[in-house]
């Protein structure tokens, strides 16, 4: 069996960040969604504000959800 390491490991330091990490991308997205909430709040259209703040919310979760997954293993008592 081979294994293809895409990034560099350094030892005593994180592997950098890939491309593959959605992160960046989605604090942009609720950066721009937050002021596109307030901005369509300021003019009273509630409806797009309401739009703009519930994609926000789903952002947050996504960012909230995507950071490292640990599985915990359990053996039994013998």
């Amino acid at each position: 069996m081979t294994a293809t390491l895409t990034a560099q490991i350094r030892y005593g330091q994180p592997a950098a960040r890939t491309a593959l990490d959605p992160r960046p991308q989605l604090q942009d997205q609720l950066a721009g969604l937050e002021s596109r909430g307030r901005i369509a709040a300021s003019a009273g259209d509630l409806e797009e504000s309401a739009k703009a703040i519930l994609a926000a919310l789903d952002c947050e979760r996504r960012l909230a959800g995507g950071g490292l997954q640990v599985l915990q293993v359990i053996k039994p008592r013998r």
